[in-house]
């Protein structure tokens, strides 16, 4: 029995380590880029030692990967909220799409996920993070249309590919400062254009 709950004990400091080392990480990545944040700066704002980090995470690069795998996730559990709630397959297309751009807007993470973590963890490793998150509630929801009779069968890669990108881009733009209900007018239309 102690050693069960000493067990549980040392688990959940590890999450604790884990998640304030997470925390400080994503906030210097988005105050200052990965370039210019040193693990020296990470380890002084999560209050930890350099120690705690090397237990968690191989190197300064490791920690980016879970800081962009956390920030995908959250993204993910948005678009999964709002789309699951409405049995249209198009409309649910259509709120899990501006479910992504709204999760977007949360500060810094646009540049996270869209233009520091291709450069700093390469396009290989983000498609896997990206498949086991936003794209796989898109591709999702697009194999859903399609069973739904909703909108015509085309290629699942290409066709989650495709409108992944337009989301992308949307996301960069408004966070850029253009309009996002010019972005959703956008992006219904081309939902609607799949439709049989």
């Amino acid at each position: 029995m102690q050693e069960s709950r000493r067990r549980r004990s040392n688990e959940e400091r590890s999450r604790q380590t884990r998640a304030a080392l997470v925390a400080a990480a994503r906030a210097l990545f988005v105050e200052r880029g990965y370039g210019e944040t040193g693990t020296p700066e990470i380890v002084e704002t999560a209050g930890l030692t350099r120690g705690a980090l090397y237990h968690h995470f191989a190197d300064k690069q490791a920690l980016f990967a879970a800081v962009v795998e956390a920030e995908a996730q959250a993204v993910a559990a948005e678009i999964e909220a709002a789309a699951g709630a409405d049995p249209d397959p198009l409309r649910a297309l259509a709120e899990g799409g501006r479910a992504f751009l709204a999760a977007m807007t949360a500060p810094g993470r646009t540049r996270l996920l869209l233009l520091d973590a291709p450069a700093v963890l390469g396009r290989e490793t983000l498609r896997e993070i990206e498949a086991r998150h936003a794209m796989r509630t898109l591709r999702e929801g697009l194999a859903a249309a399609i069973a739904a009779g909703a909108i015509r069968p085309l290629p699942m890669v290409a066709l989650t590919e495709a409108l992944g990108a337009v989301f992308d881009r949307a996301a960069l733009a408004i966070g850029s400062g253009d309009a996002p209900e010019d972005w959703h007018a956008v992006i219904d239309a081309l939902i609607a254009g799949l439709a049989h």
